[in-house]
């Protein structure tokens, strides 16, 4: 009963976490329609709204990059100083493949790693999807599991409390510390994501494309350990090739 009050408070906090930071225009989609109170059944509810169209814009995606669709894996590479988030997915054969793009609707803070509650950065790391929500204010969402492990560690080293929490990748043109995509691109992440699962969900969330230029971000005022943490995301995007 614990767990499940401690998901349900996270997610109605979701309702309000991200706010006030307009920027690109975001893609009108029909209006989500839900009949019920319950996460479980309105998951359902926005899968079956969104599941056939989603497919339908998705598939020609998936064929030209030979994976079967929905795929066995997916993973998110999101990128902050380019303003994207690249959709990657592999089949039985177990190689990656590049999907699809979606660019940034809004974005805050700077190039750096998130460190406290309320300072509008967007976390940098390697997460995971802790839950899908139906219910946001921002269309839809997916809830990243920040702070991880090394995020407490390091906070644990240098006193630090107040990590702050409630980063969703969602939908609308609004940002404050969470990815913000617009609706018709969380509806389709939404829709991935509820098929795939999120145990077969990877998201990397870097300062910039390490994959082909060093870290941007200034170190001048950063914590010492943040190159430790840019060559973990550097490791972590190698099975994706470009």
């Amino acid at each position: 009963m614990r767990i499940k009050i401690t998901i349900l408070v996270s997610m109605l906090l979701a309702i309000s976490a991200c706010s006030t930071v307009p920027s690109k225009s975001n893609t009108a989609v029909t209006p989500k329609k839900l009949t019920t109170s319950n996460w479980e059944q309105a998951t359902k509810q926005v899968v079956r709204q969104y599941g056939q169209e989603t497919a339908k814009d998705l598939q020609p995606y998936f064929q030209r990059a030979n994976i079967a669709y929905p795929p066995k894996e997916i993973a998110l590479l999101t990128f902050k100083k380019e303003q994207k988030l690249e959709l990657w997915a592999q089949d039985n054969m177990k190689t990656w493949r590049m999907i699809r793009t979606y660019p940034f609707t809004a974005s805050s803070g700077t190039l750096g790693p998130k460190l406290a509650e309320g300072d509008y950065q967007i976390p940098e790391g390697i997460y995971r999807i802790n839950h899908i929500n139906p219910f946001s204010s921002y269309h839809l969402s997916m809830m990243v599991d920040y702070p991880n492990e090394f995020d407490r560690q390091q906070a644990q080293k240098e006193g630090r409390t107040q990590l702050g929490g409630e980063v969703f990748i969602h939908g609308n043109a609004l940002s404050v510390g969470c990815i913000a995509l617009g609706d018709k691109a969380a509806g389709e992440l939404f829709v991935l994501v509820d098929q795939v699962g999120k145990h077969n969900t990877q998201l990397i969330i870097a300062p910039n494309d390490l994959r082909k230029d060093k870290p941007k971000t200034s170190l001048r005022n950063q914590p010492a350990w943040v190159p430790e943490l840019y060559a973990q995301i550097s490791e972590g995007l190698q099975p994706f090739a470009v």
